[in-house]
């Protein structure tokens, strides 16, 4: 069952996402099977990250949770809250999922 995580940045941490960002993409390469999608949610110009979304294979809330905790992100202290919850894959890259599973 698809998990989805939504974090949200700590106010005027800017810097310290810029400088966790390359150990943090690199948690991400290593761990890509999990991912169904990922992405830093940005402001309408495009610039200044304020936190991001998963969207995760994984079984468990459990599993959730870890994942998250083990990210450069979280652990370098940069998000203010942390949403989880479960996701129900629909449509998928415009495709409908419902009848795959």
């Amino acid at each position: 069952m698809p998990w989805m995580v939504e974090t949200y940045d700590k106010p005027d941490h800017g810097a310290l996402r810029l400088r966790l960002r390359a150990e943090h993409l690199d948690y991400l390469e290593a761990n890509s099977k999990t991912l169904l999608a990922c992405g830093a949610k940005i402001g309408d110009d495009g610039e200044g990250a304020s936190g991001g979304l998963y969207l995760l294979d994984l079984e468990s809330r459990a599993e959730a949770q870890a994942f998250i905790e083990a990210d450069p992100f979280f652990k370098g202290e940069l998000f203010e809250r942390v949403f989880i919850t479960r996701w129900r894959k629909a449509y998928l890259d415009g495709r409908n999922t419902l009848n795959e599973d």
